[in-house]
């Protein structure tokens, strides 16, 4: 598997507007984009340090992955993303390895991204993001 950094930490929260400010005004960084995923029912704030963003999720239904994460463990870290420069080569790779997929193929994330994630049963407990940036290789 070829990753190349870490591209984002995705952060858990019950509300962007009560969470943003933290970031803006304690931590010093500035929010650059607020996006809906409309089928993945998130709203994401994005913040960046260095290379590495840090992807603030908002569920926006009760039903969504964020709404329930955040019921069964409080707000917090919710998955590491690496980036990388094939994902569905990346996840061809990982379950030939044994890993478990959540995504047997890439979809559209946030930012445009192309993303899938590894089931956390099988990565020590860490649910894994694999981004590659389509207009990267371009």
């Amino acid at each position: 598997m070829e990753l190349t950094h870490i591209e984002h930490l995705g952060i858990a929260v019950k509300s962007l507007e009560t969470a943003i400010p933290y970031y803006e005004e304690i931590l010093g960084l500035k929010c650059y984009s607020i996006e809906e995923v409309a089928d993945q029912k998130v709203k994401t704030a994005f913040f960046k340090i260095g290379q590495t963003k840090i992807e603030l999720l908002e569920s926006t239904s009760p039903e969504g992955t964020i709404a329930q994460f955040i019921e069964k463990r409080g707000e917090g870290i919710h998955h590491i993303a690496f980036a990388t420069t094939g994902v569905q080569k990346a996840l061809e790779e990982a379950e030939s390895k044994g890993v478990r997929l959540i995504d047997k193929a890439p979809r559209k994330g946030a930012e445009g991204l192309n993303i899938a994630f590894l089931h956390p049963k099988s990565t020590m407990g860490v649910l894994t993001e694999l981004c590659e940036d389509p207009n990267e290789n371009k």
